[in-house]
């Protein structure tokens, strides 16, 4: 593992890459709006499930696969057949065209668009870094989008966001290494109130995020 792999990943992983991951809240501001999330406890008990059965531990396990070698289309089609609502499949698809975007701005190789999991996991296979950095690290961008769009949403001041994230380095950990060994076969979802509240989410009156 190199400094200037370490550092290319954690770019590629940082709020300030424009993926426009602010503007996605993956179905939770209908949970705090509707007061199922509504503090920090509740938050960090949101996102843990997110990623343990949710749209985290999917994206660890369809990232793991990528680097392990599987076949990209492949890969793609799955994330996008996993995707359980039409914000889910656009929240997914829109950051993973972006990516590859601004990774060819930056005068990386012109790759196909794909689903984000899938297309970071294409790029990251030229760093050589250990599969469990680069899932851990990707996990920990995904929630800490998340912490963001609460603390954003709802009256959550930032140190609580940032003890919120920090409480949830433990599950991050946890999900990446259950990933080490994922398989399509056993790749499975149960985050039933997020994917329902993703559905719905489409139908608010008013909202500020796109899902």
């Amino acid at each position: 593992m190199t400094d200037a792999a370490l550092l290319t990943l954690t770019q590629w992983l940082s709020p300030a890459f424009p993926l426009g991951a602010f503007a996605y809240s993956h179905g939770l501001e209908l949970a705090i709006s509707e007061g199922h999330v509504r503090d920090a406890e509740t938050l960090e008990a949101w996102l843990a499930q997110t990623l343990r059965v949710g749209g985290g531990k999917v994206d660890a396990w369809l990232l793991a696969m990528v680097l392990d070698g599987a076949d990209a289309v492949e890969m793609d089609d799955l994330a996008q057949a996993l995707a359980g609502t039409k914000e889910r499949w656009s929240e997914t698809t829109e950051q993973g065209a972006a990516f590859a975007r601004t990774v060819v701005q930056m005068g990386g190789p012109d790759r196909a668009a794909a689903a984000l999991p899938v297309a970071v996991g294409v790029a990251a296979r030229e760093l050589n870094l250990p599969k469990k950095t680069v899932i851990s690290l990707y996990l920990h961008s995904y929630i800490s989008n998340l912490v963001s769009a609460g603390v954003r949403f709802m009256p959550l001041g930032q140190s609580a966001g940032q003890s919120v994230l920090s409480r949830l380095h433990a599950v991050i950990e946890g999900v990446a290494e259950g990933a080490l060994d994922a398989t399509v076969e056993g790749l499975t979802t149960s985050a039933f109130a997020s994917d329902l509240g993703s559905a719905r989410h489409e139908a608010m009156d008013v909202r500020i995020f796109k899902t």
